[in-house]
């Protein structure tokens, strides 16, 4: 037999078969196989290939006259007389879909009478074949042509709705006239699946449940997916005493029945006792669908007392929730496509008008059209291309920001949240309620902020008490709760919900937004390659006695930065090399690099020491140029001696190479764009047979791994490279782990 999962869990997240049920464990209970039917019908389980009756209800010789012993194991025939059993088996042999064929009316003879009834089929995975047999009320026959004469003026006044509203109303109104249910509600789930009432036909003395909510534990997500498969469930009689299949699984496969599809299936006992603490005596509900999905239902209560509409009729109410469903998802849809198309239309607009380079992407999205009338919202803030603007009622600038932190913390493209203050409960919001992020690269973000939208919404019953403790003998268990008063709650703190299809527009825009930043960013880059190039030496000196080397290395994935390296003689003879690393990435560090190298070339040429040239080149950073932070290391070597005169601003010390491999004895002073601090000289000698190995941090950072595990890996390198080159080095150390450039400048005294 097959087995039926709901919402993708697994069987095994069901309770075992017969296990006790209350409000706690309702949730898991499996509704499926139930064991037992509803005593109006009986129901015999086929096997279909040789119609043996292999599990019957134990009802049957109430409505049959005949005793389980007498039809177990026989054939159908023993149940309904051969010349019926005929009819069943040649219907089931002749199509493949028995449910589009129910009824099968038959005639049996019950207690020496003869009684119209109604046999309903369908057929099961593994050759099982399941045959209710309902006693049949009502004109007959009702179903078939007839059904769609009986529905034909309301499916005409569904047609002519020209609002979800008279829908509502059109359906709920025909299915009562259809019916004679006291009372039919159209119930309407929301995305989270709390119901509400949104149409009701009801007696008049009795109370409206129109407008009313009801939370989504009172439908269990499992009884949800079964109302996807089975568009009719009917509880004629709350009061109804089960009726168990015997044996109780099914003998060839050692299972319980899956009664899904059985009209007859016995419900849940806490739906029952819910009904019960309603008042109803009665009860129907026909499934709404949208592209497959329980959109809602037509839910049919009656309270005079037990109530069984003959089959026919039932099929005719399905045959309006059909086409109420329809006619829903073609208005929803309608309705839908007029919203996307705005949306796309102003998505258009707003995503030409950032194509214009004349203007800053930032700028482009807070002209006319601007991002809120993309999106409604009380205030928009966008941080793009170093530029950060607000429009409208935006929290102060740490606020949003830590909305822009929370949202990059999520890793999601797109976070939104409709209750922020649940995110943030220790911060002053300043009225703004909800938030829709979207994350774009190195940090940058859009997000809207709405401000709270108060509204009342009114419970059939309290959502926050659902249940009460019922005394059963030495025990407690949770049954449903009694009062479906309307109970009125007051939501605060949330803002209007983020519609579908503005998450769709958002997402969208995204899209665009990345494509645009990287489009501009390339020329950037381009631009940004070109400059930081040219401004490195086309070529080092040729020494006697000494070999220079030097290797740039541009980040992974372009990324041009900041890092410089440069050698020259002065007039004296003495050599300058040193190497620098301008904090950030793009165009703005490649002319601060370029600034900070010419300014520190013409101090050293003019004469001023390694320590001395620092010190200036500091005083005109901060001046000049006081948002640039940047690292230096710097040394002049008399060639003839091998003395060295060195001075760090915050660089990684050089490494002495020789028979030794060792860290210069370079004193460390703070970086360049530092105020209130001094260069700290330091000397040291290169002989014969060694050298200098000069780097950026590039080379030695990695993601996984710490600076000092890095410098380790760096003096290994050298200690083993052969020519001890900057390209030789470079390479030994080459790594994806690393987000920086690598720049290394080698002097080697022969």
């Amino acid at each position: 037999m097959s087995r039926h999962t709901t919402d993708g869990d697994a069987d095994g997240d069901l309770l075992p078969a017969g296990t006790p049920i209350d409000l706690d464990n309702c949730a898991r209970e499996p509704i499926h196989i139930p064991g037992s039917v509803q005593p109006r019908g009986v129901l015999a389980v086929v096997r279909e290939r040789d119609f043996e009756i292999r599990q019957i209800s134990a009802n049957v010789g109430d409505l049959l006259g005949v005793s389980v012993d007498e039809v177990l194991g026989r054939h159908l025939s023993a149940l309904i007389g051969a010349a019926q059993a005929d009819r069943v088996q040649q219907s089931a042999q002749t199509f493949g879909d028995l449910r589009q064929r129910n009824p099968l009316e038959l005639e049996l003879t019950v207690a020496g009478r003869a009684r119209p009834f109604d046999a309903l089929l369908h057929r099961e995975p593994g050759g099982v074949l399941l045959v209710e047999l309902e006693i049949a009320y009502g004109q007959r026959p009702f179903s078939f042509p007839n059904t769609f004469q009986a529905v034909r003026n309301s499916v005409e006044e569904l047609n002519r709705a020209t609002s979800i509203g008279e829908l509502y109303d059109t359906a709920a109104r025909a299915v009562r006239d259809l019916t004679g249910f006291d009372r039919v509600m159209v119930y309407r789930y929301d995305r989270d699946y709390n119901g509400e009432v949104v149409a009701e036909c009801k007696r008049e003395d009795l109370n409206s449940f129109l407008g009313l909510h009801y939370p989504a534990s009172d439908i269990p997500a499992q009884a949800r997916a079964m109302y996807e498969k089975n568009w009719l469930r009917l509880i004629s009689d709350v009061d109804y005493v089960p009726a168990p299949l015997v044996p109780a699984v099914d003998p060839d496969v050692g299972t319980p029945l899956d009664l899904t599809h059985a009209t007859l299936r016995s419900v849940s006992p806490v739906h029952i006792e819910y009904l019960q603490n309603m008042g109803v005596r009665a009860s129907m509900s026909i499934s709404l669908l949208r592209h497959g999905r329980l959109w809602g239902l037509i839910a049919c209560h009656h309270y005079a007392g037990p109530h069984l509409p003959p089959y026919g009729v039932r099929a005719a109410a399905e045959f309006l929730g059909s086409t109420l469903s329809l006619r829903l998802v073609d208005r929803f849809d309608e309705d839908q496509l007029r919203e996307r198309l705005a949306s796309q239309s102003m998505l258009a607009h707003l995503t030409a008008a950032t194509l214009n380079e004349s203007d800053s992407v930032a700028s482009a999205l807070l002209g006319y059209p601007s991002l809120l009338d993309l999106l409604p919202a009380a205030g928009v803030a966008v941080s793009l291309g170093g530029e950060y603007h607000v429009l409208g009622e935006v929290p102060p600038a740490d606020v949003v920001a830590a909305v822009a932190s929370w949202a990059r913390d999520s890793g999601a493209e797109m976070t939104s949240t409709e209750r922020l203050s649940d995110e943030f409960p220790e911060l002053d919001l300043h009225d703004a309620a909800g938030a829709l992020a979207l994350n774009l690269p190195d940090e940058q973000y859009v997000i809207w902020f709405r401000e709270e939208a108060l509204r009342a919404v009114d419970w059939g019953g309290d959502p926050h008490n659902k249940a009460i403790a019922v005394r059963e003998g030495d025990g407690v268990r949770l049954s449903p709760r009694r009062s479906f008063e309307r109970w009125r709650e007051v939501v605060e703190k949330c803002c209007e919900p983020w519609t579908s299809i503005q998450l769709e527009t958002a997402e969208a825009l995204r899209g665009h937004l990345v494509e645009e930043l990287y489009r501009r960013t390339r020329g950037a880059f381009r631009v940004a390659e070109m400059l930081q190039r040219s401004l490195l030496p086309a070529s080092i000196p040729t020494i006697e006695g000494w070999e220079l080397s030097a290797d740039y290395r541009p980040a992974a994935g372009g990324r041009v930065g900041g890092d410089w390296y440069d050698a020259f003689q002065l007039p004296d003879g003495r050599l300058i090399a040193l190497l620098g690393d301008v904090a950030g990435h793009g165009l703005s560090a490649a002319g601060a690099m370029a600034q900070l190298r010419n300014a520190l070339r013409s101090q050293l040429f003019a004469g001023a020491t390694p320590a001395e040239a620092l010190a200036q080149l500091n005083a005109f950073s901060l001046h000049l140029m006081p948002r640039t932070f940047a690292t230096v290391i710097l040394v002049r070597v008399d060639l003839e001696s091998g003395q060295v005169e060195a001075a760090s601003a915050g660089h990684l010390p050089p490494y002495r190479t020789g028979p030794v491999i060792e860290q210069a004895p370079v004193q460390l002073s703070p970086p360049i764009g530092v105020r209130g601090v001094s260069y700290a000289p330091s000397a040291f000698t290169v002989d014969r047979g060694q050298g200098l190995v000069m780097y950026s941090d590039g080379l030695v950072e990695r993601r996984d791994s710490t600076i000092d595990a890095g410098l380790d890996r760096l003096a290994d390198a050298i200690g083993r490279a052969g020519d001890r080159s900057a390209s030789t080095i470079s390479k030994a150390l080459a790594s994806s782990e690393t987000d920086d450039d690598v720049t290394i400048i080698t002097l080697q005294r022969l």
